[in-house]
């Protein structure tokens, strides 16, 4: 082994150190938006999908409870308080959750076997 590969050893050992700390310096910062609008837009996605999760989960709970032959009853109170307690949401419309359900409720034809007041 000569100068050449103690040298590439050195290059490529400092290189790691050096990418090792940036790492610990910059930790994070990738994952934060740098703008306050893409901030807003990540915030209503997410917003969005815990409700989608949250109608979900109600209306699968609602399935499971219901009696044999009885329908399902899902409400949009339900999944306004499976929001709140779940993904710690303090303020959650009520007409978003509405829509959510609407949407959830015609995708997983729940219509069979499942009653819902997301239409009123």
């Amino acid at each position: 082994m000569g100068w050449g590969g103690i040298l590439m050893g050195a290059f490529i050992g400092l290189s790691g150190v050096g990418l090792m700390t940036a790492g610990v310096v910059w930790k994070g910062r990738a994952a934060r938006p740098f703008a306050a609008s893409r901030a807003r837009t990540m915030a209503r996605r997410e917003y969005v999908r815990h409700l989608r999760r949250a109608a979900d989960q109600v209306i699968s709970e609602a399935r499971r409870s219901a009696g044999e032959g009885e329908p399902a009853i899902v409400t949009v109170e339900a999944v306004v308080r499976m929001t709140r307690e779940r993904y710690g949401y303090d303020e959650v419309e009520r007409r978003h959750a509405a829509a959510v359900l609407r949407l959830r409720f015609e995708h997983g034809r729940c219509a069979v076997d499942c009653v819902t007041d997301a239409y009123g």
